[in-house]
């Protein structure tokens, strides 16, 4: 403890002076403190954003990725698209049950390209001006499939149900027809319709011999 001197006249007392004295080092300590304090906090929020800085960059770079990936995705689906011929429109469901079932009671035992080659008739006589316009109707049409009033129509069978049903699929969304020239008649090795002397014979897949009526000429394919 120091001692301070006074003025002989001073009515301040050594106690006073001592108190003044010890606030004065409370308030300098105080200061003190305050001031490291400021500097702590200052270190901590600079740390936080020195580290806060990788992980926006991070979350960023994950951003720019994610919009890459999404534009890739995007570019290849419409190239797929593209390629494959997909058709916008949707799948008419009556056309599909109608195509199923004569794919199922007329083509069941073909492989699968014995199968489209009888859907490509199907589809190219409804383009034919002599045949009804829609898969349907010509389906239904009297005295053209031989299996209409001889069986039930019951598919017993599900995987071949489910094969005919991914032909017709396929075929109703726009597969090219390119296995039977354009025929809008078939039958098989077993039968010799009168009418096949008459037609342009185009092609044999599986059990089924194919033809076309007027020569030469060809129905438009998709």
């Amino acid at each position: 403890m120091y001692k301070v001197r006074q003025p002989a006249d001073s009515q301040v007392s050594d106690e006073e002076i001592l108190r003044a004295v010890a606030q004065t080092d409370a308030e300098t300590k105080a200061a003190a403190a305050a001031e490291l304090a400021e500097k702590a906090a200052e270190a901590v929020t600079a740390k936080a954003e020195e580290q806060a800085q990788p992980a926006a960059r991070t979350v960023a770079s994950r951003s720019t990725a994610a919009r890459n990936s999404e534009r890739k995705a995007a570019t290849i689906s419409s190239k797929s698209g593209a390629r494959a011929g997909v058709v916008a429109d949707p799948v008419d469901t009556r056309d599909l049950t109608c195509l199923t079932e004569a794919l199922y009671f007329e083509a069941r035992g073909e492989g699968t390209a014995g199968q489209k080659a009888v859907a490509e008739v199907i589809l190219n006589r409804v383009d034919h001006p002599r045949f009804p316009k829609s898969v349907c109707g010509v389906v239904n049409q009297s005295g053209q499939f031989s299996y209409h009033g001889r069986v039930a129509k019951r598919f017993s069978e599900k995987g071949a149900y489910l094969r005919a049903k991914n032909v017709a699929m396929a075929a109703l969304s726009g597969a090219p027809r390119d296995l039977t020239g354009g025929a809008t008649y078939f039958h098989t090795p077993a039968v010799r319709p009168s009418w096949s002397r008459k037609f342009t014979r185009t092609a044999r897949i599986g059990s089924h011999i194919f033809y076309r009526s007027g020569g030469a000429q060809r129905l438009a394919s998709n």
